[in-house]
């Protein structure tokens, strides 16, 4: 039963950190109908950010606080991020607006390439360290109930409550302000919200800032855990089957969808993996998606869409 929970915990934390990069994907899909390829590169660029300005701080400004130079690094970052959106509606999306869904889809992928691209410029090609002060070392819980406790990483819970967190306050910000509920109508029909008055490029400068925000959290966890490297930028794609599994439309989907692929990797590795072979854990939410894709496309959570001829 211990080794079952630590099991089960493992997967939720992970699936926490699966959610967080969803919700990037999930936010610009209702802001502007498409899918944003460029979430992981904007996941990169973020983290490099935060790595490079940590790292670049202290030695011009002549201080070796690190809790300090973290801190500044992470609002430099968050102005960065800013900056990008700002950029990719005034040069890119503006000029976009009623477009084809294919024709956005097309801007995104050029939008990733060239974030990477920038990226490898301004901050390097290098691996780099972030360091925000996450505890690295294993605890063992609830040792009175079990025999010899459950094992939990620590950097993972941590990471796991900032992810949580997050994810808390985006929700109600999307169900609770006027702003979320602009960004719905956006999303449903571009003409519409802007015949009513709801300004789309604003709302779309609004929705790529907090989509900014959202790749830096997870840059820095990711960084944290795996250093800031450009193979980082793949870690969209385990958020891939999150956002089919949840619905592109939901922010609880993503959450939910990021919960049930956490915890089924972690379970399918350790119970089904001696039977079928190792290896499970990387294909086991890929089939899962391709399972809703065939019977439930829109996912758990998201809209069906009904076209009335």
């Amino acid at each position: 039963m211990a080794f079952f929970l630590e099991t089960l915990l493992g997967g939720l934390m992970a699936g926490m950190l699966y959610s967080l990069v969803a919700l990037g994907f999930v936010l610009i899909f209702k802001a502007s109908g498409v899918f944003n390829f460029a979430q992981g590169a904007m996941v990169l660029f973020a983290a490099l950010a935060m790595a490079r300005f940590s790292a670049w701080l202290p030695e011009w400004l002549g201080f070796e606080n690190l809790l300090l130079a973290n801190v500044l690094a992470f609002f430099i970052a968050v102005v960065i991020m800013f900056a990008v959106a700002w950029l990719i509606e005034r040069l890119v999306l503006r000029h976009l607006v009623n477009q084809e869904g294919a024709t956005l889809l097309m801007a995104t992928l050029g939008i990733a390439y060239f974030l990477e691209g920038l990226g490898q410029t301004i901050f390097g090609g290098n691996v780099y360290k972030i360091d925000i002060g996450m505890p690295k070392d294993p605890v063992y819980v609830l040792d009175s109930i079990f025999p010899g406790g459950i094992l939990i990483n620590k950097e993972d819970f941590y990471a796991a409550l900032i992810a949580a967190l997050l994810v808390s306050v985006l929700s109600l910000f999307f169900q609770k302000t006027a702003t979320g509920r602009a960004l719905r109508a956006v999303a449903d029909d571009h003409q519409a919200a802007q015949s009513i008055g709801i300004p789309l490029n604003r709302i779309w400068v609004i929705v790529w800032c907090v989509a900014g925000v959202v790749a830096l959290v997870a840059g820095m966890i990711w960084g944290s855990k795996l250093g800031v490297q450009f193979s980082l930028a793949t870690v969209a794609l385990r958020a891939l089957p999150v956002v089919i599994l949840g619905g592109l439309t939901s922010v609880p989907g993503a959450i939910i969808g990021g919960l049930i692929i956490g915890v089924g990797e972690k379970l399918s590795e350790v119970f089904l993996g001696p039977f079928v072979g190792g290896g499970i854990e990387i294909w086991f939410a890929y089939v899962l998606a391709l399972g809703f894709l065939l019977f439930r496309p829109q996912g758990l959570f998201g809209e069906k869409i009904i076209d009335r001829v």
